[in-house]
């Protein structure tokens, strides 16, 4: 069978929603689309603990510490997972980590803006997590089948995310000037940011297309934009939440919400390095790296030593 065939097999196994697993044949460019979209989503995770993890000390509460504590512990748990699936096409979590920590692979944007109150806590697990949970909710039914299993954990654990970062809010807009003011502030910082969570428009992105094709994506950007916002407005509303957008208008014709133009270039300044805290980022991951190097070799020599003794016996 020639490689046109073999891809026109593949193609009709996704057409009829058949599930891809890792040793099932696939075209090199579905595997090379699946490792740089899991390991973006992999690095992501990992960095998502940094903006959140300088609050574990300063949270108002032993409960909310405890909270935080466990949310974060959570984030690094979804790198682990998605880092394995992403092992399943060949690739090694060395290789991923490296092309990270050079800067050749991405990380989510949104990442790369400062926390600067408890309200952020709030604003990030309400509408950066609640991003996520509509995104990841569909990749837990794309074809690749370690990716879509992984989703699954995944989600249940992003929406207790999403609930605390909620409630985290609702009770700040119960409470005084100041605290209302500061949960205001931070919605507004996080609202267009997390918008831009979604990527670009599908006609200026240049993998839509395949991974749409693939099953991959099972939704454009667009429409799964749409639905954070068609979801999010009435929350906001329901606990006194301004969304800062003054486009913003309920479509009874459409039944949806129609909303402003995002800032494509403020988006296209972050993931290139521009932003506010990509620097700062990466360089408390390199760090963080080099200072686990112990730990690494401490466990190769661990499984050398293991593996020497069963060759023993």
């Amino acid at each position: 069978m020639n490689q046109q065939e073999l891809e026109k097999k593949f193609q009709d196994r996704i057409d009829k929603g058949e599930i891809i697993e890792p040793k099932d044949w696939m075209p090199e460019q579905y595997r090379k689309q699946l490792i740089r979209m899991m390991s973006q989503h992999a690095h992501s995770e990992v960095v998502g603990m940094l903006p959140e993890g300088n609050w574990i000390t300063r949270a108002p509460s032993l409960r909310r510490k405890a909270v935080l504590l466990a949310k974060v512990q959570d984030e690094g748990g979804h790198g682990l997972y998605i880092y394995s699936g992403a092992e399943t096409l060949d690739i090694s979590r060395e290789e991923m980590v490296g092309e990270f920590l050079s800067g050749k692979a991405k990380y989510s944007s949104i990442f790369n803006y400062p926390t600067l109150s408890w309200a952020d806590m709030g604003a990030i697990g309400w509408l950066v997590d609640g991003a996520a949970i509509v995104n990841q909710t569909a990749l837990a039914k794309c074809s690749y089948g370690p990716y879509a299993r992984a989703m699954v954990r995944i989600c249940k654990e992003e929406n207790f995310h999403h609930k605390q970062g909620y409630e985290i809010l609702a009770t700040l807009m119960k409470g005084t000037k100041e605290q209302r003011e500061m949960a205001q502030d931070s919605v507004s910082r996080f609202w267009w940011p997390s918008l831009m969570m979604f990527g670009p428009h599908d006609k200026d992105s240049p993998h839509s297309s395949d991974l749409l094709r693939w099953k991959v994506k099972l939704f454009s950007n667009d429409t799964l934009r749409q639905r954070f916002i068609d979801r999010t407005i009435p929350q906001a509303e329901n606990i006194g939440i301004e969304i800062p957008d003054p486009a913003l208008k309920w479509n009874e014709e459409t039944r949806h919400y129609e909303h402003g133009e995002i800032d494509w270039n403020e988006f296209k300044n972050v993931i290139s390095g521009r932003g506010i805290c990509n620097k700062e980022r990466m360089k408390a991951r390199r760090k963080a790296h080099e200072d686990g190097a112990w730990v690494r070799e401490a466990a190769e020599a661990y499984a050398q030593k293991k593996v020497s003794k069963a060759v023993a016996v």
